[in-house]
C-alpha cells in the first residue's frame, strides 16, 4: 500500500472525502489519528495489520475533526469525555451505487481527542459461508447447527475477528426458508434483504437485554443478538432458546472453551445455559499467502507484501450429551478441553499447522493473532 497524497494541503472536508476514496479503494477496514506533541499519526489497518501512512498538522487535524463531528453529530465543544456517532457515504463502485457506514468514535487524549473510523463496506459484509476460508469440517458442522430449531450459537474473539461477517453468513444460508428472522445489533451494520434489523439506542433505553425481551413478543423463530455483555442479556437469550428460538450472539472469549466459564462469570446457571448451548465458534482471521509466494522461501514472512486476503481459522466447539454433562457437573474448561479432543476437537493452533504446511499462511502469522 502506497500513498503521495499530500494530506495537509486538504482542509477538513476534502481530507474526509480524500480519506474515504481512497480507503474504500485499498479495501481499508480502519483509520487512526494519534495526537501527539509534534503532529498527528495517521495510520490505517488493512488486513488486519496498523500502518503509518501520514502526519498531520495540528491545524489540519483540528479542521478534519470539526467536518467529522459535524457529519456524524458529535456535540462540536465537547472535548474531554468519549463521544460515539456514524455517518454514511454514498460511493460509486462498477457503475453500482452503495452506502459506505462509518462509525465515529473518540476519547480524549494528552494531545488532543483521538478519533477513530471504521468503515463498514457492504461489499465485505455479506460473505456465503462457503467462501469464509473454513474447511470442510467446519464448515458442514455450522451449515446443520444454523438448520437446528432452537438453542443457542456463539461466536467469539477479539474485536476485528470476522465475528459479525460469520454472522451474517450463518443467516444468509437459512433467509427465506420459513422462518421469522429479527436482528439487535448496535450498530446495524450491513444490510440482509429478507430479515428484520433492530438497532440498539442507548438514549432511550432500548439496549440488548431490553430489546431482545421485545423481540421475544414478535414471535420470532431466529434471533441474532449483537452481543452478550451482561448477565441479564445471556439469562434473556438462553431462556429464549430453551423455549423454541434459535438464538445466534457474539461474545468476548479467548477461545471457544472459555466461552462456558465466561457465561458462569456473569452469574448464569449451568442448569440454564447447559441445555441450552448448541455450540461456541472461535475464530481469528489469518492473512493468506500470495500464490506466487507459496512455497517460495525467497517470500519473507515479516514482509506484508507476502501476504494478500484474509481467512478465517476457526475453533468449533460442539456440545454433545458428554460435555452437556460436564458443564452440569461443574467442571473447569481443562477436562472439557480434554474431552473435546477425544471428540476430534481441533484448536486454533491445531487449524494452524493444517493451514502452514497446506501453504496458505506462515507460522509467523499463526503465532501473531494466537499468541
Amino acid at each position: 500500500m502506497e500513498t503521495n497524497i499530500e494530506w495537509n494541503k486538504l482542509d477538513g472536508p476534502n481530507l474526509q472525502k480524500k480519506l474515504q476514496q481512497f480507503c474504500t479503494s485499498e479495501g481499508i477496514s480502519d483509520i487512526h489519528f494519534a495526537p501527539e506533541k509534534v503532529g498527528v499519526r495517521l495510520e490505517v489497518r488493512l488486513h488486519g495489520i496498523l500502518e503509518e501512512i501520514a502526519t498531520l498538522t495540528h491545524n489540519t487535524y483540528e479542521d478534519f475533526v470539526r467536518q467529522i463531528k459535524f457529519v456524524s453529530k458529535l456535540k462540536l465543544n465537547i472535548t474531554n469525555i468519549p463521544q460515539d456517532g456514524h455517518y454514511t457515504f454514498e460511493q460509486t463502485k462498477d457503475g453500482v451505487d452503495r452506502t459506505v457506514n462509518v462509525r465515529v468514535a473518540s476519547i480524549p487524549s494528552r494531545f488532543g481527542e483521538k478519533f477513530t473510523l471504521r468503515l463498514l463496506d457492504p461489499d465485505k459484509g455479506i460473505v456465503p459461508l462457503e467462501k469464509l476460508g473454513f474447511e470442510k469440517e467446519v464448515h458442514e458442522k455450522l451449515s446443520e447447527l444454523v438448520k437446528m430449531p432452537n438453542g443457542i450459537i456463539l461466536i467469539t474473539g477479539p474485536t476485528g475477528s470476522g465475528k459479525t461477517t460469520t454472522l451474517y453468513a450463518l443467516l444468509n444460508t437459512i433467509v427465506g426458508h420459513e422462518r421469522n428472522i429479527i436482528t439487535l445489533e448496535d450498530p446495524v451494520e450491513y444490510e440482509l434483504p429478507g430479515i428484520v434489523q433492530s438497532q440498539v439506542d442507548h438514549e432511550h433505553d432500548y439496549t440488548f437485554s431490553t430489546g431482545l425481551r421485545s423481540i421475544l413478543r414478535h414471535d420470532p423463530d431466529v434471533i441474532l443478538v449483537g452481543e452478550i455483555r451482561d448477565y441479564e442479556t445471556a439469562q434473556t437469550a438462553i431462556d429464549a432458546a430453551l423455549t423454541g428460538h434459535l438464538v445466534l450472539s457474539t461474545l468476548h472469549t479467548n477461545s471457544a472453551i472459555e466461552a462456558i466459564p465466561r457465561l458462569l462469570a456473569m452469574g448464569v446457571s449451568p442448569y440454564t445455559f447447559a441445555p441450552a448451548l448448541r455450540a461456541v465458534l472461535a475464530q481469528r482471521l489469518v492473512r493468506t499467502v500470495k500464490d506466487e509466494c507459496k512455497g517460495n522461501n525467497k517470500c519473507d514472512p515479516s514482509n506484508n507484501d507476502t501476504y494478500d486476503g484474509r481467512m478465517a481459522l476457526p475453533e468449533l466447539l460442539v456440545v454433545t450429551p458428554a460435555i452437556r454433562q460436564m458443564i452440569l457437573n461443574n467442571e473447569t474448561a481443562e477436562p472439557i478441553l480434554e474431552q473435546a479432543k477425544k471428540e476430534g476437537y481441533k484448536t486454533m493452533q491445531d487449524w494452524g499447522k493444517i493451514f502452514v504446511d497446506n501453504g496458505d499462511t506462515t507460522q509467523s502469522e499463526i503465532m501473531r493473532v494466537t499468541m
